[in-house]
């Protein structure tokens, strides 16, 4: 195949993801109510959620409506892409490519599920209840909800990238299990550091509930990289 023959199956790929993404999305807007009754589940029930602007509500839907789209679509546009690129590999290439597509998804989906069944519920509780004095009253909006919970979810899904990471960075030759034994004490304060700007909480607890998680995963990250 020549440069343009490559070029016209690469648009093929995009629009193709595009479209189903795009269809996602619909199917997620539609679906409105079982879609936010997920995003809304770790709410207190006494936290009011509030919109202070005419169009609020309606982005808030669009914009959660693609997130759902592209998550929904994400195997798919995994899939489309190694079709593109598998042709270029050799077999062993292949089989390399193939595990860390799923093992690069399936670690952010468990970032993302561990945000939202433990990390964010917390954080949403000691921030919801959070007042400089009792005169103020917090109502928090449903655009702040949102990006928290969304900024929340994108940092563990990354963090939980770690072991993925560590191992591609072995096979690569920059790192191995004897080093990251030797910085285990820095990885570790690192790790505690990262977790106090991941949950902006003041008690140890929930800092602990960050950092054993992490430090486990830099744990299994030695491991796999000795593979």
């Amino acid at each position: 195949m020549t440069f343009w023959d490559h070029l016209d199956e690469l648009r093929g790929v995009i629009i193709r993801c595009l479209v189903v993404t795009l269809l996602l999305m619909v199917v997620g807007f539609v679906f409105k109510d079982e879609v936010f009754a997920v995003i809304l589940h770790p709410k207190r029930d006494d936290l009011q959620l509030i919109n202070t602007a005419v169009t609020g509500q309606f982005v808030i839907h669009m914009m959660v409506s693609f997130y759902v789209g592209l998550i929904g679509a994400m195997p798919y546009i995994l899939y489309q892409l190694f079709h593109f690129i598998a042709p270029g590999l050799y077999q062993q290439e292949r089989r390399l490519a193939i595990r860390l597509l799923v093992s690069s998804y399936l670690m952010f989906a468990l970032g993302v599920l561990f945000s939202y069944f433990v990390i964010f519920p917390f954080t949403l509780q000691f921030l919801g209840g959070y007042q400089v004095s009792g005169e103020v009253r917090n109502l928090i909006s449903l655009e702040s909800y949102i990006d928290t919970f969304t900024m929340l979810s994108l940092m563990l899904g990354v963090v939980f990238e770690l072991p993925v990471i560590t191992w591609l960075l072995g096979r690569f030759g920059l790192i191995n299990a004897n080093l990251m034994r030797q910085y285990r004490r820095p990885a570790l304060l690192g790790i505690v550091i990262a977790s106090a700007l991941i949950t902006p909480t003041s008690d140890a607890f929930t800092l602990l509930l960050v950092s054993v998680p992490i430090y486990l995963l830099y744990e299994v990250s030695i491991l796999v990289v000795r593979k």
